[in-house]
């Protein structure tokens, strides 16, 4: 796919997204000037707690009250509002850009989506493509007008070759020390798995949401008789025979791969998210995500 088809998200859609932020369970160390709340005690509007005045404290920032109540000298403390570092990892390989509809499109509203949120919120984001090994990479920046350029990055993403999450994740060195956000959009069909690439995120002290995107052909195959399959990433070739009982089979192997992916993105603490492509981006923004929490 490219972008011939139109702008991947409209005006309109876009003034849905104003006020809403990335959620994150665990404060996040990062620069100060964004909108998200660090453990560091700074002198931002936000009131966090007192302690006890010390030779050389600013005097403006003296309780009286607390001092007419305890005749003690307090001094207010403040929460630092920092940015987070958000990276967008999207999955380039070419079982992506397949499905009906396709898998690669609603890939692309997402990563959009993601970056639109991150910098109306004052964080830092960064946009990066795997496949095999890291491709197209947009550096960290930040600031709503730098919107566009990330749009147009993201639709001129080109798909193909093969998978490989894991060392495409591993062998990624530009994530910010001090930990951030990790956004993983994928379909999960990389041959060595997943498993130590969300590990190495982790390890990196990020909070990972991974966005799990299937086509409705995947999930609900209808089709019968003898068929000629070809692997989109290496052209292997396997001719089969579709019977009900295949189809059954199939559906069984399908089903404990998800809840595989499941238990152990729920062990790690990992938000997953698993959407057809034929959900429309709002659904997915607006009903998955703010069910889990991460879209608030």
């Amino acid at each position: 796919m490219n972008g011939s088809e139109g702008p991947l998200l409209d005006q309109e859609f876009l003034k849905k997204l104003d006020g809403l932020i990335l959620n994150t369970r665990t404060a996040l160390q990062g620069d100060i000037g964004g909108n998200r709340k660090s453990r560091s005690k700074g002198n931002s509007i936000e009131f966090s707690d007192f302690r006890e005045y010390v030779t050389g404290d600013d005097f403006r920032r003296i309780d009286w009250n607390a001092y007419a109540r305890f005749e003690r000298l307090f001094v207010k403390l403040f929460m630092e509002e920092r940015e987070a570092n958000v990276t967008v990892f999207i999955d380039l390989s070419g079982s992506m850009d397949w499905g009906e509809p396709n898998k690669g499109k609603l890939a692309k509203q997402l990563a959009a989506v993601f970056v639109y949120i991150a910098l109306a919120n004052l964080d830092r984001v960064s946009v990066a493509g795997i496949q095999e090994r890291p491709g197209a990479y947009l550096p960290y920046f930040s600031g709503k007008q730098g919107f566009w350029k990330a749009l147009k990055f993201i639709e001129d993403l080109e798909f193909g070759g093969k998978t490989s999450l894991n060392e495409a994740i591993k062998s990624y060195t530009h994530l910010k020390q001090g930990g951030g956000i990790s956004i993983v959009i994928t379909d999960l069909l990389s041959k060595d798995g997943y498993e130590e690439g969300l590990k190495y995120l982790q390890y990196l002290k990020q909070e990972i949401t991974l966005l799990h995107i299937m086509a409705p052909q995947e999930l609900e195959p209808e089709v019968s008789g003898s068929l000629r399959l070809t692997d989109v990433e290496d052209q292997e070739i396997r001719d089969i025979t579709v019977t009900p009982q295949v189809l059954k089979a199939y559906k069984r192997t399908v089903d404990k791969f998800l809840n595989s992916v499941r238990d152990f993105c729920y062990t790690r603490g990992i938000n997953y998210v698993l959407t057809s492509s034929a959900a429309s981006i709002e659904q997915v923004i607006f009903t998955n995500l703010t069910r889990l929490g991460f879209v608030r």
